[in-house]
């Protein structure tokens, strides 16, 4: 295993560290407080290239070379919640069935999320639209900022 590096940047949503190698990201952490950090690891610099310009408004859609899960039904799940389009949501419900899952399985994947932002688990909402919870920041406060952050803008009252 390679050595690991860590590097951060300021968010709206508070500091968002990365975790990498040279090739791969293992981790992505919103965190209350920090300072931001460099790193002149390759994946690492990326990642926070694309989450700046994420929250810049410039970008909707990641790719970047995450550690894969460690198990294959863990790869459908983070599969099905990445599918999930920048300003689009789903339901835990609607989402299992549109993947052959169980709506629990949704929950305890997004909870397990090693890469909030990237891996939209903020896209998921309870049946009914509710917010429901959200496992990284501070929580549903997160969630609610990272949707309305996708919100499309300028539309009619």
């Amino acid at each position: 295993m390679y050595a690991r590096d860590v590097a951060s940047i300021a968010t709206p949503i508070g500091l968002v560290r990365v975790t990498g190698s040279a090739d791969r990201i293992y981790a992505i952490d919103i965190l209350a407080t920090g300072d931001a950090a460099a790193s002149d690891v390759p994946a690492i610099r990326e990642a926070l290239r694309q989450l700046e310009a994420y929250f810049a408004g410039r970008l909707k859609a990641f790719d970047l070379p995450l550690a894969p899960s460690p198990t294959e039904r863990g790869a459908v799940l983070r599969q099905g919640i990445v599918d999930i389009a920048f300003g689009e949501t789903a339901s835990y419900g609607a989402l299992a069935k549109a993947i052959g899952s169980s709506p629990r399985a949704i929950g305890q994947a997004c909870a397990r999320n090693p890469f909030p932002i990237v891996v939209p688990c903020h896209r998921i909402l309870g049946a009914g639209g509710a917010l429901g919870a959200y496992s990284a920041g501070n929580g549903p406060i997160t969630k609610f900022r990272l949707l309305d952050h996708e919100r499309p803008q300028g539309g009619l009252l």
